[in-house]
Order: structure tokens, then sequence, then C-alpha cells
């Protein structure tokens, strides 16, 4: 087994999901300081320096420079602990699959097998005789981003073994909370001291990503009238109805299962409803920053016009600014796409460069002065329990990152 692999699997079974309902707290959950721990302890067994665990989760660190390349810029490797909330994510039982085609079966859960066919993902036709690890079917897998930071800490264990291998000074740091829109935005970036980074938190090995899009959250409040049924006529406000009436609202075909590229959504999350009360929950994206003010308006012209219906304020929307496209700041710095580029290539990988069609913490350290493009992990199905990534794939990240540092010295 590949130091990669077995680290994988061991972090995978480490519980950390992040919670949105206790996002007024960094981490969300406490549970993100036992593989925060963790990784600090086997950090410093690798002879990394300056190795800590903030009281928000953070865990940072350095690696020294190989001779000859201490005075070049430290560069910056990073990736999140916490897992997303979207799937079930507590108790995560890996185990490795030899795909032989048709139907990937990750799991049977009551009786009925957990799969995903190359229909609805085609490259697993570019993956028959790959062994592919999964989950069993009740939890997500976790590979985001524990892949990437199972990638990471194979990098350092590498270059701890070989320390002629060439690469500058390399910072170090694992993010709590980035599922929830925290991400790095607690990181001391002068404390890190980097003066490039990558998060390692894309998809399926080449991605590379510096364009985001630009993010926000409504929550969207429903006040209704309650009163017996039999006695409603003219009476009755259904908050539920008026959710329906508003979501009606919203153009269809700019739901997430109808966009890809460049195109833009709004996502229901989640709604709760009775008669006196409903809320739901929406995140609004857009790579095109004017789209994205156009999609708020959007929202807060569709509860005018409920209220406006209904003759009193039933409707709220309150906003929260999450991200912005990181393509602002890291265009200014083409270098970073290029010397990535090369480092796909030199093991063998054409670079695929695309916009993510979510967010990672590059872009909030974007904005915050350390200019931060995504690499892939490898994984495929992310946020759900088909899960999966190739074992290949995670060792050819540790390939690239070792070619990259080599760049960068």
């Amino acid at each position: 087994m590949s130091d990669v692999l077995e680290r994988f699997l061991r972090y995978v079974q480490v519980d950390t999901q992040s919670a949105d309902e206790h996002c007024d707290q960094v981490p969300s959950t406490a549970i993100q300081f036992d593989l925060a721990n963790m990784l600090a302890d086997e950090l410093r067994g690798l002879g990394a320096r300056d190795v800590a665990v903030s009281e928000h989760a953070y865990v940072t660190a350095w690696v020294p420079a190989s001779e000859g390349a201490e005075d070049h810029p430290r560069l910056g490797l990073i990736a999140h602990l916490d897992t997303t909330e979207q799937a079930p994510g507590f108790g995560v039982k890996p185990h490795v699959l030899s795909y032989a085609g048709g139907e990937l079966v990750c799991g049977v859960v009551d009786g009925k097998p957990v799969s995903i066919s190359p229909e609805r993902i085609p490259a697993l036709n570019d993956l028959v005789g790959e062994d592919l690890v999964c989950t069993d079917g009740t939890t997500l897998l976790g590979a985001d981003d524990k892949a990437g930071v199972a990638e990471i800490m194979a990098l350092v264990a590498l270059l701890a073994e070989h320390p002629e291998l060439p690469h500058p000074e390399l910072g170090i740091c694992f993010c709590p909370d980035e599922e929830i829109g925290h991400g790095a935005e607690l990181l001391d970036i002068d404390s890190f001291g980097c003066t490039y980074a990558y998060t390692v938190d894309g998809g399926p090995v080449g991605e590379l990503e510096w364009e985001c899009f630009n993010a926000a959250e409504a929550v969207v409040s429903f006040q209704g009238f309650s009163i017996h049924p039999g006695d409603a006529k003219g009476k009755m406000v259904n908050a539920g109805e008026l959710f329906h009436r508003f979501h009606s609202l919203l153009p269809a075909t700019q739901r997430p299962e109808y966009t890809e590229g460049y195109e833009g959504f709004y996502y229901l999350e989640g709604v709760s409803a009775t008669v006196e009360h409903a809320t739901a929950r929406y995140i609004i994206r857009d790579h095109d920053a004017q789209k994205f003010q156009a999609k708020i308006d959007h929202l807060l012209s569709a509860a005018a016009f409920v209220n406006e219906e209904q003759g009193s304020e039933r409707v709220q929307v309150e906003i929260k600014q999450q991200y912005r496209n990181m393509a602002e700041i890291v265009a200014e710095y083409p270098e970073l796409i290029a010397e990535a580029t090369a480092a796909f290539e030199s093991a063998g990988v054409v670079a695929n460069v695309i916009p993510i069609r979510g967010g990672t913490d590059g872009a909030q350290l974007s904005f915050r002065g350390l200019p931060c493009p995504n690499l892939s992990t490898g994984a495929y199905c992310c946020h759900g329990v088909n899960e999966f990534i190739p074992v290949s794939s995670l060792e050819k990240m540790v390939e690239v990152l070792t070619a990259l540092v080599s760049r960068f010295a």
C-alpha cells in the first residue's frame, strides 16, 4: 500500500463534518480538532517546523528548503479538514475495489445496491481496471478534501525521506470549516509567510482552476397567519404557500441541475415550513459579477412582489456575502498557472484549466493578499454517497506536487 493511500484511508475515518447551524463559531464542530491534532503530530514526526494547532483548529507548519533553495519565496500548500453536511458523514468505512466496468457499486444499504453508472459519470469508462476507493454506501467518502490532505502529507513525508529533492520552504496549512464558507478566513497570512500558495481541493486529476464563483447565501423568512382550516377563508395565510409562490418566481433554468461552465444558479439548500412560519435557505452563484448582482436583485424583487400581493411585509430576505471570484486577483499572476501546468505535464498529465463551479479557500486567500489557484485531488462525485477516488489519482497527485515544488526551487 502506498503511503498516500494508507494516509487517506486513515484520515477519512476521522469524523470532521462541519455544521452550518454553528457557523457563529470556528470550528463549527469540535471534532475537527481530532484530525487537526493527528496531522500536527505527524508533521512533527516528519521534521516540520513551528507546527501549531490554533484555537480555531488551523494546522500550520513549514518545511525547510532543500540545499540551495533557501532564498526562494516560501510556497504554501493548503487543504481543508472538514467534510460537507450535505450527505451523511459520520462513521466513514472506506474500501478499495477493482472496477471492472458497468455500474460502480459502492455498497449495499437496506438490501439495495448504492451504485452509479457510466451514463451518469462518463469518466468511469476510462477507469476500467483501476482500483477505486469507495464508501460502503452509507456515507460520503470525504475525499473532499481529505484526499488533498493526504497528498500534501505524503509529499511532506517524501521530502523528509529524500531531502535532496528540490523545493523551497513550504508552508503547510489545513483549515477548518471550508464547506460552510469560513475556510481560510482566520488564517494569519503574515505568520504563514508564503508569497504564493495552492489549494489542493479539486476534482479529477489535471483540474487546474483560478476562477471561481462569486457567492452569497440568502435566508428567506415567510410569516403566515394560522387559523382553523374550517374557518380559514379570507383569513389564513399559509407560510408554506408563500414560500411556494416565492420559489416559483425564480427562473427554473437557473437551478444547478440545468447549468454548467460559466452559468450561475440559485440553489435551494433546504426549506422548513408550517402554516405559521417558513424558512428557505438558498445559495447564489455566478462567475460574472454583474450577473451575480442581478441574481441577488431578482431574489429581492421576488420577495417584494409577494409582499405586494399580500399587502403586508410577510417575506424577508437576509443576504450574506461569502466570497468573490478569485480571477480578479490570480489573473495578475499567470506564472502560477504556467508552473502548475508544467508540473502536471512533467507527471504525464494534461492540465485541464476550468472555472470552479464552487469555491475554495483560495478565493478568500487571494483577496487577502495570498494568490492561490486550486489543484485537483483526483476525486469524483463529492458531497454524496457515491463519492470515489482512484488509487492511481492519489499517487499521481503526489508526483504532481513533487514536480510543482521543484519548479519553485
